[in-house]
Formats: structure tokens, sequence, C-alpha cells
């Protein structure tokens, strides 16, 4: 059967450790005896990065801008065992909040919902899609370790010269300190965002802050949002049947546990990075869930929401067997080839993406499933496989659709 051809490449940005050896194998497996796959690569593997200080994964972050269409594999953001493990120059930031700051736009994520995974909350029966603003805050942040006893100021200096201070701390010891920073312009793009993907698939919205304690940061996300959706949206809303509310986050967290699910749920960067795990974990598993990043400009970059799988690729790497689930890197791929093929308008890509996905979601419900799958189904008869077999039985299934 001939291979489905592609007029415009996606951009790949390879990655790290275990998932980039599920990488190769997806590709090998699943994609290129279907499809004439054309990528423009970029290796965001961590020594790659190292190489270029960092400027790989700059130019990934231009060329998704250029093409509109990326997909991303798991990287490593490094600490300090990390920075002497690969023997690196400097200590780099999260290349995926580098590429995040670039596009600018919202991370949504949501849970592969399979038969036999049952969520460990109870009283959810419906996906719950966590909204991330992916700007900002910590992922930006500047700090610093204080020596000893001082005053720490926050100063901003405005171009006519005159200054704004405020008095963080008067240490009397040491300490640390952080400066966050975030743009209106970023926080108004996150709005229309989760406001529009709200309409788009016709699910509530809800939006919580700590404005009760952050009284001007906070308190600004949450001014925006309201403004927004009262001039542009609270009609469209009110027509759709929808509903936006805001709620304080220690009441989210309180709602989102009683709930069925079924919403979305927009958090500030690092709300939506904590709480995106532990949806996807109280769903299943971390690699059972979807990421994508919509930047205003249209731009989509959809990546595996989980870690490079450290302890498998040491295993990997001593010969020994792993049983690492790559179900959110395919749908990385999938996500990618569906949205390129809607762009340029190439029908049989997208049913190629469908089809993917479904002989992915079959193979778990049909019993072959990686371990971490097969310590908490309720299926009775399953079949654990390791890595590789997992991959192969997908594309059996695949083959058999075609």
């Amino acid at each position: 059967m001939d291979k489905i051809r592609m007029t415009t490449p996606l951009v790949e940005m390879d990655g790290d450790e275990m998932t980039r050896i599920l990488w190769k194998m997806i590709k090998e497996e699943l994609l290129l005896p279907f499809i004439d796959l054309k990528t423009e690569y970029y290796d965001l593997g961590l020594k790659h990065r190292d190489e270029t200080g960092d400027q790989v994964t700059i130019d990934s972050a231009l060329a998704a801008k250029k093409y509109g269409v990326a997909v991303k594999c798991a990287t490593i953001t490094p600490n300090a065992a990390r920075v002497e493990e690969y023997d690196l120059k400097e200590m780099y930031k999260s290349p995926n909040g580098t590429i995040r700051a670039i596009l600018d736009g919202t991370v949504f994520r949501a849970p592969i919902i399979v038969k036999g995974i049952n969520p460990t909350v109870r009283t959810w029966k419906k996906p719950i899609t966590i909204a991330r603003h992916a700007y900002g805050d910590v992922y930006k942040a500047v700090d610093m370790k204080i020596p000893g006893p001082g005053k720490a100021e926050l100063v901003f200096t405005a171009e006519d010269g005159s200054q704004i201070r405020e008095t963080i701390h008067d240490f009397d010891g040491p300490g640390i300190l952080q400066g966050m920073h975030n743009l209106n312009s970023s926080i108004e793009s996150f709005a229309r965002s989760c406001f529009n993907y709200a309409l788009e698939t016709g699910q509530d919205l809800w939006f919580a802050t700590k404005d009760t304690i952050s009284k001007k940061y906070d308190h600004s996300f949450k001014d925006i949002f309201q403004e927004i959706f009262d001039a542009e949206y609270k009609e469209r809303f009110d027509e759709a049947g929808i509903e936006y509310f805001y709620t304080l986050i220690d009441d989210a967290v309180a709602r989102v546990i009683r709930s069925e699910g079924g919403y979305i749920w927009a958090c500030k960067n690092y709300d939506g990075d904590v709480m995106s795990d532990m949806v996807a974990t109280a769903f299943g598993s971390l690699a059972m869930m979807t990421s994508v990043l919509v930047a205003p400009d249209g731009t989509t970059e959809y990546e595996a929401a989980h870690g490079t799988v450290q302890r498998h690729y040491y295993k990997h790497l001593k010969g020994e067997e792993t049983s690492t689930n790559s179900v959110a890197t395919i749908f990385a791929w999938t996500g990618a080839l569906r949205k390129r093929g809607k762009l340029d308008q190439i029908p049989e890509l997208m049913e190629f993406a469908d089809k993917l996905e479904k002989a992915t979601i079959d193979t778990i419900e049909s019993g072959t499933m990686t371990k971490d799958l097969a310590l908490i189904t309720t299926l009775e008869y399953v079949h654990p496989v390791n890595s590789e077999d997992f991959i192969r039985a997908v594309r059996k299934r695949l083959e058999e659709s075609r």
C-alpha cells in the first residue's frame, strides 16, 4: 500500500533517555512504514543542547512558529546532579519553558480514557482538561542565595528613571530569594485561549488562583480573565449553555475531587504543572495524558506530559528489559499529524492519526499493556508486555485496520 504523502514538514524535537528510545521505536514501527514522513529535525537531547549552548532549543521553537505544527519528545531539565552526570557547561533552564516563552499560549492536558483503567477518584466519570498558562512565574524566575544579614528589595526602574521600591525582607541571616514576573499580554492570551477552547469543546471553564494572598500578582490574573470574559465571551458562553467561574485554588481542589469531571480547569504555570500530573496519575498513569501547547498565532506543539523515565533508561543501558508506557508519546505524534493534515487538507493523514489512536486504545482494552497499567487494570485477562512488544502489538492492529 502506498505511503501517505505529506506536503509540509512537522518540526520534530527529539529528547532524552528512555523516551528518546521509544521515540525511535514509534517512528520505525508506527509511522515510517505508513507515511512519507517529512520533519525538520532538532536534537533537544541534553548533550546536544549543551554543545549548542541551548541555541538548538530556541531554533526549534522558531521553526515551530514557521511551520505551525511541532511534536516534542520528553527532555531533561538539569539539576545539580545532572550537570555533574552530563558534564554540562551550565544548569540550563527547562527546554519546555524556553519553547513556551517563545511561542506564548496555553498548554491543554487531558487524560486518555480506556476501559479497564478506572480513576482513583470514584466520582470521576469524564476527562478533566487542565489548561496551563505557558509563560512566566517560577519557570522564568530569577533566584539567589542570601549569604547573611541585609535588606532585600523589589525595585522597578521606569524608562524615565523613576523607581518603585518594596522591601521584601530584612534578613538577619542566610536565606534564599526569588523574583517572578508575568506579562498582561500573555495573561490576556491565556484567557482568550481558555475561553476559545471551552467554546470549541463545549465544556465549562474553571479558573483558580490564590488572589487572597497574592493581592497584586494573582489578583491581576483574576481581573484580566473577568474583564475579557465580560467584554468578549459572556454572551457566547450563555448561547453555548456553558459556564465560566473563578474560585480560590483551595476551593477548586475540593470541587475537583467531588466532581464527575467533564470541564476545563485553568491554572497558572506551576499550578498547572502539578495539577496535570495529579489528574493524570489519578486517571491511571502519567503516560496516559495528551498535551498540546496552543499559541495565539495558531502554532501548536504536541508533547508527552511526563518525564524521560530515567530509571527505565538505566535498565535499558544495562541490557535489561523495560515495560515503559509509550501511549502519551504515540498520541503526541497523532495529534501533530492530525493537525498537519487539517492545515494541509490531507484527510488521509488525519484518518491515519485516528486509526493509530484507536489501535493503541484497542490494544490496551484487549488486555495487552505495559506493566504500569497491568498493575491497576480491572480487566480479567491481562498480558503484560515490554516496551517494544507493546508498540509491535499496536502496529499489528494498525495494519489490520488499513
